[in-house]
């Protein structure tokens, strides 16, 4: 994931800043706990893409 890219990524939804998740290739939204695919090294920044996190899983 590009560092310049991800400065300028925010949430959709909320306008937030997202954090990156490596190992399961996410940008995750920890106010609207979504997580947004990122797929061949493109961010797929749709609501309807992303996975909603549990209440158990940790951010």
């Amino acid at each position: 994931m590009d560092a310049k890219l991800l400065e300028i990524l925010v949430c959709p939804l909320c306008k937030g800043p997202l954090v990156y998740k490596k190992e399961a290739q996410e940008l995750v939204c920890k106010p609207c706990r979504l997580a947004y695919p990122i797929r061949d090294d493109i961010p797929v920044m749709l609501q309807d893409e992303a996975r909603a996190l549990p209440p158990e899983e940790e951010i």
